[in-house]
């Protein structure tokens, strides 16, 4: 049965796919009060005078929003695959979902290539400034009527989901967008695909999350550490935080690109599999509240 429901989901979403409309291009400001951020909303087809929906914002990954063969062509018809099918599952699960620019719009459309860690703009760092883009895409939509305000999570990969692990942090006071930062105002629950987790060693004396997070990781990762991913889920969790993490077997980084490159591993097409279903019913509960069976 759980097979049955996971081929489902990938045949309908592949469905989806060859059919989608492009997502509309909106901007917005950051939370950093500096920078005018680009998104790409996909919506639920469905008539006009339908109800507000929850929403999920989704943060890109160091190689940025857009497909590698993209030549220099950075907008809706250039967005990576995986963007479009995450972007159109959630859409055709009722949500409404923003796929975040951050890298864009201070220059670096094309993103940053492998192993270029240490030498990445201090303006684009996953720890202090993109999550401030996330909450600045949170607040943008909170003004949208076919959103509901109070029922929006956050998704990432890679390096995005370094920045949604870091989003969704308890913090100080005085940190930047900090009175967003919390289960009255801020997330409702977080996804967090393949995250390096060190995380700058910000969290080094404790991670707790104010909602539920989840993360999903290959333990064959060439990129970054999954036992380093482990070992941080258990630190919070021995702390109270609720969070945890589910390490597919021989699956790598990027395990759910629908790419023939990725998809050519037959852990990767398993852990796709299983993590559409898993992200479908977490969010499903968290942010539509339906009953977990």
């Amino acid at each position: 049965m759980r097979l049955a429901a996971a081929a489902l989901a990938l045949g309908w979403c592949s469905t989806a796919m060859s059919q989608s409309a492009l997502p509309d291009r909106v901007t917005f400001r950051s939370l950093d009060d500096r920078t005018t951020l680009v998104g790409y909303v996909y919506a639920p087809r469905v008539e006009s005078g339908r109800r507000a929906a929850p929403a999920v914002v989704m943060m890109h990954g160091r190689s940025g929003a857009y497909s590698s063969l993209a030549e220099g062509k950075y907008d809706a018809t250039t967005i990576s695959q995986r963007h479009q099918m995450w972007g159109e599952l959630w859409a055709n699960q009722g949500f409404v979902a923003i796929l975040v620019d951050g890298f864009g719009p201070r220059g670096y459309p094309h993103g940053f290539p492998l192993h270029s860690y240490d030498q990445r703009p201090e303006e684009d760092n996953e720890v202090t400034v993109r999550p401030l883009d996330a909450y600045g895409a949170l607040k943008y939509l909170r003004t949208r009527s076919d959103v509901i305000a109070d029922r929006i999570g956050l998704q990432g990969w890679s390096n995005g989901g370094s920045a949604a692990l870091a989003a969704m942090a308890q913090v100080a006071a005085d940190t930047p967008g900090a009175v967003m930062r919390g289960p009255k105002l801020g997330f409702r629950a977080a996804l967090a695909l393949y995250p390096a987790c060190g995380l700058k060693g910000v969290f080094n004396d404790g991670y707790l999350p104010y909602r539920p997070v989840r993360l999903l990781q290959g333990d064959a990762d060439e990129e970054v550490s999954p036992r380093r991913c482990a070992a941080f889920v258990e630190r919070s969790r021995a702390h109270g935080g609720d969070i945890a993490i589910t390490l597919y077997p021989g699956a790598t980084h990027d395990f759910d690109d629908p790419g023939p490159h990725r998809q050519s591993l037959q852990a990767n097409v398993a852990a796709k599999a299983d993590a559409l279903m898993r992200a479908q019913a977490f969010f499903a509960e968290q942010l539509r509240g339906d009953q977990v069976k």
